[in-house]
């Protein structure tokens, strides 16, 4: 039996370790989770949403704690760590709100006396979840299942479990009963013992591209449902009609939110050449501008990644990138002392081959890409495996919206820098994965869409 580790990535210092669950801790979570859902789903959405209700209530009311613990445990900066817990009680009092219209009944017309869908919930849910966000992901995935009265299990990253304990805290202290919704201190060697689980009928993870299709397999295998939201390397669209201060502007925000750790971040820019120059120099000068340091400043705009580990993939791919041929505008390497800082970087002259322009870059590094036109600025926009979000930047929002019809992405934002919203349904394509969270889609992904045939025939 393992132990997980919390630790500060901005000191490198241990803050605490917990055991992992064994064997029988882990069927005894099962088993709570399984005697639960009938319960969860007979008490009806009505009480159901009340409950989440009150989860939001808890996460405002101690907003100051929760913020806290993601800068300590993975260096989120804390005014971005206050918004995470903002989003995540928004996000619970919206499906609250929403959840008995997202979910009624929808009539259909048939050759029956009368005919209708219904949404059953499929019962115990496995939510796989990453540290970048650590209770934004997890309620993420979480509060559109037990909505639709599902019962959850969380296996949150190994690096977060302060976050993962506090979770399940949030929980039980909104009042949400003993086993709807737990989390599991394991390891990730244990994932697929869990979903082979009779019990557990599916499984929603957040991660990387190796780790979904670990976990595909695994639901394939067992013909359980699945969804999957994985990497992103987003494009950042700048036509030659753009406004180019505010395109520059949001570009440095949207590369660098969460110190560059977000799936939606910006990450490749692909720029027109004739505007080129000025977004260069806008953007660079922005990304220069940018505080690094202690996550717990206030005035700090960017902090460390959460581990060592990070920060050497980064490292190597600036290093290989640069050595083809990129060039820096600013930043490009590792902060000496303590912590996992890399400074925030802007590379140009970024052409095919180089690991910058093909990978997923985890952290502070922007790639910029030069194109001729934007018949040339879709196909590179395109040229890639990962299909998460996308913005396209013009002054002629119809032109904006004809090139968003043939951006290969699961979310394509005009003129703004890309989120996720509750009321607007978030997922990929392609190597970015499959399934939808939020809005009346995610609701009913862990759901059984049920036909209800009544007769007699109508002749």
């Amino acid at each position: 039996m393992g132990t997980l580790r919390s630790i500060d990535p901005a000191t490198g210092q241990e803050l605490a370790h917990f055991p992992e669950l064994d064997a029988a801790g882990i069927e005894d979570a099962i088993a709570r989770a399984w005697a639960s859902r009938q319960a969860w789903r007979d008490v009806g959405v009505d009480m159901r949403s009340a409950l989440l209700r009150s989860v939001a209530g808890v996460l405002r009311a101690d907003r100051a704690r929760y913020a806290a613990l993601l800068t300590a445990e993975m260096g989120k900066p804390i005014v971005e760590a206050e918004g995470e817990i903002e989003k995540c009680a928004w996000t619970a009092a919206w499906i609250a709100d929403n959840a008995a219209r997202l979910l009624a009944d929808e009539p259909a017309e048939s050759t029956a006396t009368l005919s209708y869908v219904r949404f059953q919930p499929l019962g115990v849910i496995l939510a796989v979840m990453p540290w970048n966000f650590p209770f934004w992901q997890a309620f993420r995935a979480g509060l559109p299942a037990l909505a639709a009265g599902n019962v959850m299990l969380l296996k949150h990253s190994s690096n977060v479990p302060q976050s993962a304990i506090a979770i399940e805290e949030v929980f039980r202290e909104a009042g949400v009963p003993q086993g709807v919704f737990q989390t599991l201190l394991v390891g990730s060697g244990v994932v697929d013992e869990i979903i082979a689980d009779n019990r557990v009928a599916g499984v929603t993870l957040t991660g990387s591209e190796a780790a979904g299709s670990r976990v595909a397999a695994t639901a394939g295998k067992t013909i359980k449902k699945s969804v999957l939201e994985l990497g992103g390397s987003d494009p950042f669209i700048v036509l030659a009609d753009a406004d180019v201060k505010t395109a520059a502007t949001v570009a440095c925000r949207a590369r660098n939110q969460n110190n560059g750790q977000s799936c939606i971040a910006a990450k490749r820019f692909i720029v027109v050449e004739s505007v080129a120059n000025e977004f260069e120099e806008l953007f660079a000068g922005a990304v220069k501008a940018l505080k690094v340091g202690d996550p717990k400043d206030r005035g700090v705009q960017v902090g460390p990644l959460a581990r060592p580990d990070l920060v050497d993939d980064l490292e190597r791919q600036v290093r290989e990138s640069v050595r083809l041929g990129a060039r820096p505008l600013t930043g490009g390497k590792r902060l000496d002392g303590a912590g996992n800082f890399f400074e925030p970087t802007v590379l140009t002259d970024v052409r095919p081959g180089m690991p910058v322009y093909h990978e997923e870059t985890f952290g502070p590094v922007a790639a910029v890409i030069r194109v001729s036109n934007e018949e040339e600025a879709l196909r590179v926009a395109n040229d890639s495996g990962f299909g998460l979000g996308s913005s396209i930047w013009t002054s002629d929002v119809e032109r904006g919206r004809k090139l968003a019809e043939r951006v290969e992405a699961g979310l394509v934002f005009i003129n703004g820098m890309v989120a996720s919203d509750a009321r607007l349904p978030f997922g990929g394509v392609k190597k970015s994965g499959y399934g939808r969270e939020l809005s009346s889609y995610g609701i009913k992904e862990f759901t059984n869409i049920q036909t209800v045939w009544v007769g007699p025939a109508n002749n």
